[in-house]
This record gives structure tokens, C-alpha cells and sequence, in this order.
């Protein structure tokens, strides 16, 4: 299936049906009274995340999506029936903008969630509610409200924990393959990947994390050059960035450092946010580089980067190293969400010193 991870479509509630101005009429009863029902509600657009949908391909086909308009009221006290609601599956991780205010309507992070895009109208009074001692006859109805109409933004931000960078052909596809249950295509010429692909690591019985794969950068990403600056918001969502570096490329006159530096630019270039997340270096290709000059390599590149953080050299291909890559990301997100936890269960300061400061009598000091 084709990966699509943006669509526009328009969402049209229904309009709410008129209320009935009618009189009773039957034999026997003269001067029978108002009996004209309401109009029904319209029916409401609503989207719900779904797990078992990973792209957005059937919202660019299906562009408008129109609920049904509530019936009109009828005589003898009718009431017309509300229009039916529709429901649009969508896959968890897609954010819903309104494209005439640019307001975020809804981020879908979570399997059943289901939030209303455009509200049905509401029915119209019949004349049986206008009745009074000094109107036993009235003649006036309301019309029914016209439902929401919404032009929207649909954006697919994958939801996973890590997430891989790196230049094209740098070993992304090869590592995921390796250490997770996906099997993205593998070749030795660049592009090779050309949807985000996930994956779900599985440490233990009860401990797992899920990794992205997105198009390999290249410079001038930031600027629209290549694939990778189509699906870099598909990083936002990670804890974790790891940044995939070919050791040892085919063309010697490749420097691996000059690339690297190359992709953190593009990274702080199209958001400032992504390029402050938490990143690690992770030297791939190392079955390619004699072993006696492995060292040296590593240490020269360290140097030349000026790179101070984490740093794991591996073979995606052997899986050399890979262990302890991948025992590392856990203990970093176990402590991630210890953090936050932690966080939201901090107890408001303010509070508790406006508690202290109450009196034994009740007044405040």
C-alpha cells in the first residue's frame, strides 16, 4: 500500500430539519390546537483513531465527507428523526488542523479516540411550542440550524519512541531490519527507502519500543531537496534520536564527518525543537573497516566532529554492537518516563505554602 502521511478533505455536518407549523385537525375535536413537531438534528462528522490503519491514501480520494440532514417535523405531534452521524478512521498519530484558522482541532495518539470534527445543526421549533393563553393558534415555526462546515488539514506524525537520521545509504533500513520485526527493502544505492518505516524492538517479555525509519537526508533538506524533509515531522514525536553515520563509504572521497555535520544543520534548520531532543552517534559499517584500523577510525572521527555525547559503533549488517544499542535505548526511555511521571505527580508548591500559612482560626497570615 501506498504511504500517504497528508490529505485535505472538507467535513460537512448536517443541517438541522425545520419545525412543522400544523393544526390538529380530527372530527370531534374543534378547535384542535397546535401539533407540529420539531426538526431533527443533523448529523455530526467525527474522527477516530484506529490502530489497524497506518495510512492516510483513502482521505486523498475521498475528499468530502457529508452527513445527513435531520428530517423536517410533521403534524400530529412528529418529531423528524436526527440525520445519521458518520465516523472517519484514522490512523493513531494523525493531527487535524483547521486550514481556515490554522487551530489544532484534535491529535489522534490513542487507539479509540474519537472527537467531533463538525457539529450537526440543531432542529427547529414546531408551533406547539408558541402556544399560549393569548395565542391558542400560532402560525410560526423555526427553521432549523445549518450544520458545521469545515475545510481540514489531515497530518500523519507516526508515534514512535526512536527514531533513525542519517544520509541516504548510512545503514538505517539495515538496522531496523536487524533488531525489529520490519522488513524495509535493503539495496546499496541511495533512496532505497521511500516511506517511513516502523518497527518494534522487543528487549524482553514485557519491555519493547517502537523505531521509525524515514528517507535518508540530504543537504538542502530543510530546503525541500530529496525525500527525508517530507517525513522529518514524523521525528517530532520521538524521545530519542539516533544518528546513523557510514563509517566506511564506497567513495573515498566521501567525508563521513562533513555529511554529519551536513544532517544536524538540516535537522536545526527545519525545527528547532528536533534538533534539541536527545541524540546519539551511532558508527555503522564497521565489518567493512579492516579491524586493526577500527580504533583509530572511531577516534578520528570523534575528534573531527567535536562530538561529546553518546556514541555506539556497530555493524547493522552482523549486528555487531547492536546489543548494547539496543539495551541502552531502553534504560534511557525507562528513565524518559520515569521523568515525566515524576513530573506529573509533582505536587503544586503554591498551594501547599498557602496551606502553611492558614491560621488555627481560619484566617491567613
Amino acid at each position: 500500500m501506498k504511504f500517504i502521511d497528508e490529505a485535505r478533505i472538507e467535513a460537512i455536518a448536517g443541517n438541522g430539519g425545520n419545525g412543522s407549523a400544523s393544526m390538529r385537525r380530527e372530527k370531534f375535536v374543534p378547535f384542535g390546537g397546535p401539533d407540529g413537531g420539531d426538526g431533527g438534528r443533523g448529523g455530526s462528522v467525527f474522527a477516530q483513531a484506529d490502530r489497524n490503519i497506518n495510512t492516510l491514501i483513502d482521505f486523498r480520494y475521498a475528499k468530502k465527507h457529508v452527513a445527513k440532514n435531520g428530517e423536517n417535523g410533521r403534524g400530529a405531534d412528529c418529531y423528524g428523526a436526527a440525520g445519521e452521524d458518520i465516523t472517519l478512521r484514522m490512523p493513531v498519530g494523525t493531527q487535524i488542523i483547521d486550514m481556515d484558522t490554522d487551530q489544532v482541532l484534535a491529535d489522534l495518539t490513542e487507539h479509540g479516540q474519537l472527537v467531533c470534527l463538525a457539529e450537526g445543526g440543531i432542529g427547529g421549533w414546531g408551533n406547539l411550542h408558541f402556544k399560549s393563553s393569548t395565542n391558542r393558534a400560532p402560525r410560526q415555526q423555526v427553521d432549523g440550524k445549518p450544520g458545521e462546515r469545515r475545510m481540514l488539514k489531515l497530518e500523519l506524525k507516526v508515534l514512535a519512541d526512536v527514531g533513525l537520521l542519517g544520509m541516504p545509504n548510512a545503514g538505517k533500513s539495515t538496522l531496523i531490519s536487524h533488531i525489529s520485526n520490519a522488513r524495509p527493502k535493503v539495496a546499496d544505492y541511495p533512496f532505497t527507502t521511500l516511506h517511513p518505516n516502523l518497527g518494534v524492538v522487543r528487549v524482553d517479555h514485557e519491555q519493547s519500543f517502537v523505531v521509525a525509519d524515514i528517507p535518508g537526508l540530504i543537504e538542502g533538506a530543510a530546503e525541500g531537496a530529496g525525500l527525508g524533509h517530507q517525513f522529518l515531522r514524523h521525528l517530532q514525536r520521538t524521545g530519542l534520536l539516533l544518528h546513523i553515520v557510514d563509517l566506511a563509504p564506497f567513495d573515498e572521497a566521501v567525508d563521513p564527518v562533513a555529511e554529519a555535520k551536513a544532517i544536524v544543520n538540516e535537522l536545526k534548520k527545519y525545527d528547532e525543537s528536533l534538533y534539541e531532543k536527545p541524540r546519539w552517534l551511532v558508527l555503522n559499517k564497521l565489518d567493512v573497516v579492516p579491524e586493526e584500523e577500527r580504533a583509530a577510525r572511531i577516534k578520528d572521527f570523534i575528534k573531527r566532529y567535536k562530538w561529546k555525547g553518546p556514541v555506539f559503533h556497530i555493524s547493522a549488517l552482523t549486528g555487531e554492537g547492536c546489543r548494547e544499542l539496543i539495551y541502552a535505548i531502553k534504560d534511557h526511555l525507562v528513565a524518559l518516563k520515569a521523568e515525566e511521571a515524576a513530573a506529573l505527580a509533582e505536587p503544586d508548591i503554591r498551594l501547599d505554602d498557602r496551606l502553611h500559612n492558614v491560621e488555627r482560626d481560619g484566617s491567613e497570615g
